[in-house]
């Protein structure tokens, strides 16, 4: 198998757990449906995980002991989107807002220069 995987059962041993305890996380949601990959083997069936998933959730699971209903419900608690910068350019009579990932240039215009102003506008935010 991909050493990207991990079986259930090298999951279970390396935690020390038991199926039970990993289909009861399971049902309080700390572990997601899709993360469970179910594969045919030359032995039948055989459930796998992507490591880069499962192994940073099993170490906040076990960090956690008693508290995995306080667990389950920050990780199940629905995710705002981050919000997007906008471009608002008030004169004395209205405000306009422009999201700046629709923009296409933003230029300043002194005679005959111009400079767009756009990607500069755009780095203001680059730090998140």
């Amino acid at each position: 198998m991909d050493p990207n995987y991990i079986s259930k059962k090298e999951l279970l041993e390396l935690y020390g757990i038991s199926y039970g305890a990993l289909y009861r996380w399971k049902r309080m949601g700390l572990i997601p449906e899709d993360w469970f990959i179910r594969k045919s083997t030359s032995t039948g069936q055989e459930t796998f995980f992507r490591r880069e998933q499962i192994l940073p959730r099993m170490e906040q699971i076990m960090a956690r002991g008693a508290s995995l209903e306080a667990l389950a419900s920050e990780l199940n608690r629905p995710r705002q989107a981050p919000p997007k910068p906008v471009l608002v350019i008030r004169d004395r009579y209205s405000t306009h807002r422009y999201p700046l990932d629709e923009l296409e240039s933003v230029c300043l215009v002194l005679g005959t220069e111009q400079r767009d102003l756009l990607k500069e506008l755009k780095g203001v935010f680059s730090h998140e």
